[in-house]
């Protein structure tokens, strides 16, 4: 193992969590409402946001299995990283000419943003099989995970320094700190690109065929087609991938329309990057104790209470009218967002044949990105039409309910029993 190499790899984590942090989760939504969407209604704020996530996930969604052949058998995943990278590079630097009423323009660039940010975590996730041996692939992971909590959390306080301090900066104006920022997560991204860059490339496997684009895609869309079709033989893990789809869409949906929320209901702009801040670090230590705490209650017991807290997290977040109330949901999602993700993760990698782990997890991966896309819709949806941001948090009760309902159809030993049974079949045939 090529310590250098690997390095590189858990640094690129801390490099792109600033784009999830600054320019998903806190600032640019703020920044979308305020200045982009200034001529919009605020109800139409928070629709267009929500449109704009969808979208974004969407394109990738669909990108995906093509992007997964091509990180399989060209033995150019180094490329291809360092073009998604670039791109998502580009599009947050080019936030700098965003001005007043443009919405349209921003939402183009947060879709680059997105298909930039994603279409390079493919390519990044596959070279861990590439630069680090089986037995030590889960420390290595769960460093890159803690190298990406502290980069995204450190430039988000210092993002929050040049907005309500710009004049330190030798700034005239908050609007100029918060184009700075944008710049800063770019540079940020690109800097902290550069070791995977310089070491990985090595390391990684040479091309094993040569195709074109469409014999990709082809490749890629038969092989999700027939993961699917393998899928179906497990009725455990279908149904546990249904409830997976449900509650994860309403996780992530609050990640990013949190924010812009918010702002919706007039919480202040160093409340919001604030509160945001402190989820931040209140998930690293949150996330290891949850895990301890699911060791003793069992995993899905501990999912059903991480929902459960969810439910109560949206709930109040429909009532909610003072930045107080917000610093409260905020150290909440923090206490539950890590671990109910870890565990969900946990609990699939049982259901699923250990020989045949790694072609269920990119299904997971690529069908996940598209039932994603459903959440901010639905949030944007509601809140056109009932011209309220309100109706659409409650619009997400039915993701994280509809999926504890789904759990409860779940039979995690049965669905053990299925995966071992099918290891023992596949064993056997050689």
């Amino acid at each position: 193992m090529d310590r250098k190499a690997v390095r590189a790899w858990i640094l690129y984590d801390a490099a792109n969590s600033a784009y999830v942090t600054t320019m998903v989760a806190a600032v640019l939504p703020i920044f979308y409402a305020d200045v982009a969407g200034a001529n919009l209604a605020d109800h139409l704020k928070v629709s267009y946001w929500g449109y704009t996530q969808s979208i974004g996930v969407v394109i990738v969604a669909l990108l995906a299995p093509v992007l997964g052949a091509i990180a399989d058998v060209s033995g150019r995943k180094l490329h291809f990283l360092r073009f998604f990278t670039y791109l998502g590079v580009l599009a947050t630097a080019l936030f700098v000419f965003v001005g007043s009423g443009d919405w349209l323009l921003a939402s183009l660039l947060v879709i680059a943003g997105t298909v930039g940010f994603s279409g390079g975590n493919v390519f990044y996730d596959s070279m861990l099989t590439d630069l680090v041996p089986p037995e030590k692939r889960d420390m290595v992971s769960s460093k890159g995970y803690m190298a990406g909590y502290v980069g995204g959390g450190l430039l988000l306080a210092i993002n929050l320094l040049m907005i309500q301090k710009y004049e330190w900066f030798g700034l005239d104006s908050a609007l100029q700190g918060t184009h700075l920022a944008f710049l800063s997560v770019a540079l940020w991204w690109f800097m902290f690109s550069l070791p995977i860059f310089r070491h990985a490339g090595p390391h990684l496997p040479k091309a094993q065929i040569q195709a074109r684009a469409a014999g990709y895609a082809l490749a890629g869309f038969r092989r999700l087609i027939g993961t699917f079709g393998k899928i179906k033989r497990f009725p455990e893990l279908l149904k546990y991938l249904l409830a997976f789809w449900l509650f994860n869409d309403g996780i992530n949906t609050v990640i990013t329309m949190a924010t812009i929320y918010g702002k919706s209901i007039g919480i202040g702009t160093t409340d919001l990057i604030a509160a945001l801040l402190i989820t931040q670090f209140v998930a690293v230590p949150f996330t290891l104790l949850f895990g301890r705490f699911a060791e003793r209650i069992g995993a899905k017991a501990a999912l059903y209470v991480s929902l459960s807290v969810y439910v109560v997290i949206i709930s109040l977040g429909y009532f909610m009218t003072s930045a107080a109330h917000f610093y409260g949901l905020a150290v909440m999602v923090g206490m539950v967002q890590g671990g109910s993700q870890a565990i969900a993760r946990s609990i699939f990698s049982r259901l699923a044949p250990r020989r045949q782990s790694a072609e269920f997890f990119g299904f997971l991966s690529v069908s996940s990105k598209l039932s994603s896309s459903f959440g901010p819709f639905m949030f944007g949806l509601a809140s056109q039409v009932f011209a309220s941001s309100r109706a659409g948090i409650l619009a997400l009760l039915v993701f994280i309910v509809g999926g504890m309902l789904m759990l409860m159809t779940v039979n995690l030993t049965k669905g053990e029993r299925e995966a071992e049974a099918a290891d023992r079949e596949l064993a056997a045939a050689g």
